[in-house]
């Protein structure tokens, strides 16, 4: 039924190992990512100050993912474009390379309005009530 074979839990011990000196890759080299890090903190932070509901939480969850998930793609794009570059100038290098940039940048802009349409009314609530 399940497979036992040792090989098989050292291949997916290695998954994990391998995907995460990837996510360390990203923190180390990218500096847009010490950004997305600071700000998620602080997003899931308020999260927890203003009780949101469950329904809010996955929406701020999956906005962070979003982020994330565009960052590292873009991280990697930006790695094969320069392999296969040979990080020698050339227009479609730059294209793929803007391109991904611009993913994140949707992403962090959509998230952000997320972040206001849920932060925003218990948030403004709360300011209302310490004055």
């Amino acid at each position: 039924m399940f497979n036992k074979d040792p090989g098989f839990i050292k291949s997916r011990l290695m998954a994990f190992e391998h995907a995460f000196s990837g996510w360390w890759f990203v923190i180390r080299t990218q500096r847009n990512a010490w950004i997305h890090m600071v700000v998620s903190i602080a997003v899931i932070l308020m999260s927890f100050i203003l009780h949101l509901n469950a329904s809010d939480w996955a929406l701020i969850l999956l906005a962070i993912a979003m982020v994330w998930i565009a960052e590292f793609l873009n991280t990697a794009l930006e790695a094969v474009v320069d392999l296969a570059s040979n990080h020698q100038q050339h227009e479609l290098a730059r294209v793929g390379k803007d391109v991904g940039a611009a993913a994140v940048l949707i992403a962090a802009f959509i998230s952000v309005i997320i972040g206001l349409l849920i932060l925003g009314p218990p948030l403004w609530e709360l300011i209302k009530s310490l004055f």
